[in-house]
């Protein structure tokens, strides 16, 4: 209300603001599970609403962000250079923890150079809109990530480079966008997700590799869920593969498996020279935090070393997986080998339900809805890490099955 009482006047343009009441439906049903803040971590549980929950959602998935080593990087670095770099890596923002980590990285995944940006998300805008032109073309599997849509919009827009979106994981349909464009004198850049982040499913990296070599197009490969995950010692998607120099570009966060905030692209380094100079994402932003750089380089030394970490991700994720199947529950795919089970519920409301139960029981989980899965596929996304201990999984396993069986969904 105004001063004089009168209703207030709401512009044409916040007009959807003030119509959306999907989440005012949910909260006010009891069963709205977004936004919940946590008090504490200790890695697998954590302490929300005043209570100890057993982490089931998250993306750490090494578990190092609770790792002594890993903060005291951090604690160590706000000490010697300050919270803030305080510009963009282009001017004053540059600190030698940046260059050390690009080089380390570099070397990790078998490239030539790397190049860091200060979110995984600006990452995928700030290496694709460089690199095309009006008369090139990006060839997009339509699962990918959100910051890699954005990249290609941002291209389209800015410099009306031509997307063209192939069917999930689909290489007939690839061949197909490939053919259309095959006699057209501008550049091809394939996009793929390296671990697609709602399922955990892989590309067939392989036949994705043959069709770029085939078609003279450069291919870009987005490891945010598949670093630290998958490929040799953790190394992701064309490791896994054996397809490290097949890959043209390798773009990934820090957020996941490196347990901070950022991220980085790794190529040829005349490729990532010119990043370095034409990306907009790098020299318009303040570059990454000296505590940010540094955790991810401590836990990148902690990967190296301790391989057996990916081991035991990999295993603690499958007796979910494994478990959760035996117990009746639709989880697709049921042979992915990542990090991430999706267990496919259908109903939005009742995927908000198995979430209450499950968090009032004392396990935390995602729940995935429409736009981010298709249209009757609601779902409770579960990510695990190398610190869950078999009471933890255990535990998750047991209250699924407790709850499943309370709404009927098993």
């Amino acid at each position: 209300m105004t001063g004089s009482g009168s209703q207030k006047k709401i512009g044409k343009l916040f007009e959807k603001c003030y119509a959306y009441d999907r989440a005012d439906i949910v909260k006010a049903a009891g069963i709205y599970p977004y936004f919940k803040a946590i008090e504490e971590s200790e890695g697998p549980v954590v302490n929300m609403a005043g209570k100890r929950i057993v982490m089931a959602g998250s993306n750490n998935y090494l578990g190092l962000t609770a790792d002594p080593r890993v903060k005291e990087a951090a604690i160590k670095a706000i000490e010697k250079y300050g919270t803030s770099c305080s510009g963009s890596r282009y001017l004053t923002g540059t600190i030698d923890l940046h260059n050390e980590f690009e080089s380390k990285v570099a070397k990790f995944v078998g490239k030539e150079a790397a190049l860091l940006f200060s979110t995984g998300y600006q990452a995928g805008q700030g290496v694709i809109a460089p690199l095309v032109g009006r008369n090139d073309f990006i060839i997009s599997d339509k699962d990918n990530h959100a910051s890699i849509q954005a990249g290609n919009m941002l291209a389209k827009g800015g410099m009306g480079t031509e997307i063209l979106r192939y069917h999930h994981c689909d290489t007939e349909d690839l061949r197909k966008r490939l053919e259309q464009v095959k006699d057209k004198p501008g550049g091809k850049l394939i996009v793929t997700d390296g671990v697609f982040s709602t399922f955990g499913d892989i590309p067939p990296l392989d036949e994705i590799v043959k069709l770029a070599k085939e078609y003279n197009a450069q291919l870009l490969v987005d490891d945010a869920h598949a670093f630290g995950v998958i490929g040799k010692g953790g190394r992701g998607t064309a490791s896994d593969f054996g397809l490290t120099d097949q890959v043209d570009l390798i773009v990934c966060t820090f957020s996941k498996s490196l347990a901070s905030l950022g991220g980085f692209v790794a190529g040829d380094e005349r490729v990532i020279n010119y990043l370095r100079h034409h990306s907009p994402a790098l020299i318009f932003s303040a570059s990454p935090t000296p505590a940010s750089v540094a955790s991810a380089i401590a836990a990148l030394d902690i990967m190296i070393a301790q391989p057996e970490l990916q081991t035991k991700l990999l295993n603690n994720t499958d007796r979910v997986r494994q478990g959760l199947i035996k117990a009746g529950f639709h989880v697709n795919p049921p042979d992915a080998r990542t990090g991430i089970v999706s267990v496919i519920i259908g109903d939005d409301n009742k995927a908000f339900s198995l979430w209450k139960g499950l968090f009032d029981a004392g396990i935390f989980v995602n729940v995935f809805i429409q736009p981010a899965t298709p249209p009757g596929m609601a779902m409770m996304r579960n990510s695990f890490m190398a610190t869950h201990e078999n009471e933890h999984l255990d535990t998750i396993i047991d209250t699924y099955i407790k709850v499943g069986k309370e709404l009927g969904i098993i």
